[in-house]
């Protein structure tokens, strides 16, 4: 019998979260390591090399990959045509970037940045081999297969990292770990996939899945461009030791949102694709994921911003007490992010790609104002001003995606309050007590015990439909585990 379409997005959203889990998880160990053996500067460099290499990664992808997905029959001719656009720019970007590199460095006073930023940037080519193999295990909804990649990719580069760490290494320990990773990474799905590319390009597959995808590349870019500003702006007018201590608080903070959006966004994406022309069904399975994905999302990420000064100081010591600082402001606004995904999902599917790249544009114009904060009052001031522009970003997406399908802003409102409501309650019940005159190594544990005693109690009080849902959903795993 052919699985359901909700049997597969069980198992999807299951398997990719294991992935995502894995992936961080691994990651989220190793960097404690390497936290306590590096400095913030040398992490404020590689934040430095991330903001080039994360842009010229969206336009070597150009939206293709979603559009691939969103292909109900896409053909073998497509993959070919994606997977040469796709090495032809990564190899063209990495040109450019060797060349700027000795500008880079001289751009953040730092000379070093020309040879780290050289080696570093050899992960785009890297990645574009692999970027067509990994969305074909996604159309095809198998995060099975690639979780286990990513297993064995996290623990080898961590590995790696750590050894290199040791030996006295520094910031290139960071370099090779993540240059290992997309090796391995690489070499896996090629294996795995079983599919090789016969290199013959196809204009037809290029103007059509262009003609939908580069406006998809083109608002990636955008927010890529947008978030990566920031890292500009702290890492110029500040100092990379600075830049280090925001950029920690920031992968602190996707240990719930960046890491449950891409699950949501991976899965439901292909999934809302295959019913998108039933719109009445298409809008109820909308409608539950955005309520058990922000029930999970508002309560781990206010739970993690009240216990960030203790949790920083136990993994990663002390040097790090401006992250801690930063990191609850970073969770209030980032609780938001799932959000923002689902609804921006939705105009993909509906195929609504000038839409999408409009509001990109609408709210990068608002996010002028956080940036200039930043540039005249400091970071934390920035953090504040976030709280606000990503509210009004959450009103521009919902507006338009409610629009096409009838679930507007104040529908949606009211469906994630009574999550908003747990994940204060939640907060509030540990924030306090790290004023407690007693060690930090004492205080987590109490504040671990006590939010979770206090999430089970009003789940449980008030029967939440999330809560059950995700236990419903849950059980049938639970009942294998325990046979």
């Amino acid at each position: 019998m052919p699985e359901s379409l909700k049997d597969k997005t069980v198992k999807g959203v299951a398997w990719s979260g294991i992935d995502n889990i894995v992936q961080f998880g691994v990651t989220f160990v190793v960097s404690i390591v390497l936290a306590r053996l590096l400095s913030p500067d040398d992490y404020g460099l590689i934040g430095i090399i991330g903001i080039f290499t994360a842009v010229c990664t969206q336009l070597i992808n150009g939206g293709m990959g979603s559009a691939l997905i969103r292909t109900k029959d896409a053909t073998d001719e497509d993959y070919n045509t994606v997977f040469i656009v796709n090495l032809v720019m990564s190899l063209v970007l990495y040109v450019l970037v060797f060349c700027g590199a000795p500008f880079i460095a001289d751009f953040f006073r730092r000379e070093e940045l020309t040879d780290l930023t050289r080696v570093a940037s050899l992960g785009m080519i890297i990645g574009a081999l692999a970027l067509v193999q990994r969305t074909r295990l996604t159309k095809r909804i198998d995060f099975k297969t690639q979780t286990k990649i990513t297993f064995v990719a996290s623990i080898s580069s961590g590995i790696i990292g750590i050894a290199m760490a040791l030996a006295g290494c520094g910031v290139w320990s960071l370099v090779a770990q993540h240059l290992s990773s997309q090796v391995l990474s690489t070499i896996l799905l090629w294996h795995f996939n079983k599919w090789v590319p016969s290199l013959s390009f196809s204009h037809e597959s290029f103007h059509r899945l262009f003609g939908f995808g580069w406006k998809m590349m083109l608002s990636g870019l955008l927010d890529t461009v947008w978030k990566e500003l920031y890292q500009v702006v702290v890492g110029k007018f500040y100092s990379p030791a600075t830049l280090g201590q925001y950029t920690r608080a920031k992968q602190f903070s996707t240990l719930f949102s960046s890491n449950l959006t891409s699950v949501i966004q991976r899965v439901t994406y292909p999934v809302l694709s295959n019913i998108q022309d039933d719109k009445e069904r298409m809008v109820s399975a909308y409608r539950r994921i955005i309520k058990v994905t922000m029930f999970v999302t508002a309560t781990s990420m206010f739970f993690l911003g009240a216990i960030s000064e203790p949790l920083l100081y136990c993994l990663i010591g002390s040097k790090w007490h401006e992250a801690s600082v930063y990191l609850p402001l970073i969770c209030i606004s980032g609780s938001l992010y799932p959000l923002h995904a689902i609804n921006l999902n939705m105009l993909q599917v509906q195929g609504r790609s000038d839409l999408f790249l409009g509001l990109e544009v609408i709210k990068k114009i608002i996010g002028l104002a956080p940036l200039t904060v930043c540039i005249i009052w400091g970071i934390l001031p920035m953090l504040y001003v976030n709280l606000l522009t990503g509210s009004i970003a959450f009103f521009l997406n919902s507006y338009y995606s409610g629009k096409l399908i009838g679930y507007s802003s104040w529908m949606q409102v009211k469906d994630i309050a009574p999550s908003y409501a747990v994940a204060i309650a939640m907060a509030l019940s540990v924030f306090f007590l790290k004023y407690l005159p007693v060690s930090f190594w004492v205080i987590l544990p109490m504040q671990l015990v006590l939010g979770l005693f206090v999430f089970f109690i009003i789940c449980n009080a008030t029967k939440m439909r999330e809560y059950e849902e995700l236990k419903n959903l849950a059980a049938p795993y639970l009942r294998k585990i325990r046979e």
